[in-house]
């Protein structure tokens, strides 16, 4: 098979490359190396349904009830390829041939899972046995909107604790409008700084923000600030972020305004990340 057809991606983050139902690889734009990513949301709902998002026929609900036997089965056999078998060689680029992490993202909200505690301590169960606790992260990609069960913030300060641990915290407008448009959801800013207060002194939290353009214009001046006044409030509540993880699209939307929104420059992105720098955080920005 040639080596474009074996190969991943940073274009293509198909789920179904191992034939696995939970575990899936792929190369990471922002990791610069192999994620190994776990899917919960097998059925492809998620309670938010952003106007970027690459998951086709994304539907509104909750993760399914996950198959602790199978996920655990999986994740071993594919650890134990990267680690012991040959994987990297036969589908890595060589110099991407890096394990970043163990993401749970996949096609929808992973902590709306209802065993996600118990998914996330297969993960560190995993790393453990091919000594990898405190070489590889443990990082939850999330919208926040299970932040306050007592479940989910048990299973981020455990991730704190027991290795390498780190939360992506969805925030990607200032106002409930813009919110509503970007993420399909009624929500009040106000309340994403409240969620993040909730978790961010559990565990390493970064913001994750997808900037667009709509209509090929790019944000406007009133939609940038309104989002950088979000992150300058939670700061003056002296929430512990460790910065900004900036990105604009890589791959096709499969949502119904896809025709609408457009990858924004690096030199765009590069000026917002000066924004964010003088507010103190660290930026990293992936165009």
């Amino acid at each position: 098979m040639p080596q474009s057809e074996k190969h991943l991606t940073f274009e293509d983050h198909n789920r179904d490359v191992t034939g696995m139902t939970y575990v899936y690889p792929v190369v990471s734009r922002r990791s610069a190396g192999v994620s190994v990513g776990i899917n919960l949301n097998t059925n492809s709902a998620c309670n938010w349904a952003c106007v970027y998002c690459q998951v086709p026929d994304l539907k509104r609900g909750k993760a399914p009830l996950t198959d602790l036997v199978l996920l655990r089965k999986e994740l071993f056999s594919m650890f134990e390829q990267i680690v012991h078998g040959d994987f990297m060689e036969r589908f890595v680029d060589a110099g991407l041939r890096r394990l970043n992490d163990i993401a749970f993202s996949g096609n929808g909200e992973p902590t709306s899972a209802k065993l996600f505690p118990q998914a996330v301590a297969i993960a560190q169960e995993v790393l453990a046995f091919y000594g990898l606790t405190d070489k590889v992260k443990i990082v939850v990609i999330t919208n926040g909107s299970f932040s306050h069960q007592v479940a989910t913030q048990r299973a981020f300060q455990s991730m704190a604790q027991h290795g390498l641990g780190e939360i992506w915290f969805k925030c990607d407008r200032g106002t409930k409008e813009d919110i509503l448009r970007i993420n399909k959801i009624n929500l009040d800013p106000e309340l994403i700084i409240t969620r993040l207060g909730q978790v961010a002194p559990l565990c390493p939290t970064w913001i994750q923000t997808c900037m667009v353009s709509w209509d090929n214009l790019p944000p406007r001046e009133e939609e940038v600030a309104s989002w950088l006044s979000v992150i300058e409030r939670a700061l003056r509540q002296s929430i512990p972020l460790q910065g900004v993880l900036l990105y604009s699209l890589a791959r096709p939307s499969y949502q119904p305004d896809a025709p609408r929104i457009g990858r924004l420059s690096e030199e765009w992105l590069n000026q917002l990340a000066l924004r964010i720098e003088r507010l103190g955080l660290a930026v990293k920005v992936t165009p």
